[in-house]
């Protein structure tokens, strides 16, 4: 998920993506220590996805807290 993408969903749409995406990210860490998985890469990509998504939800709420 990109920058842009992110900066345009509101702060409920930020946080149920928050918990989609972690749930995905439990399902593909499981699959891989299963089973080696195709993309490996996608549990990086997916973190760092999560990493965004929750800064821009600590900045959002900052913002609200200081107006």
């Amino acid at each position: 998920m990109k920058q842009e993408e992110i900066k345009n969903l509101s702060l409920a749409e930020l946080k149920e993506k928050v918990k989609e995406m972690t749930q995905l990210r439990g399902r593909l860490e499981f699959n891989h220590a299963v089973s080696a998985s195709e993309n490996p890469l996608s549990i990086r990509h997916n973190r760092r996805a999560i990493a965004r998504i929750n800064t821009e939800i600590r900045m959002r709420e900052t913002q609200e807290a200081v107006k």
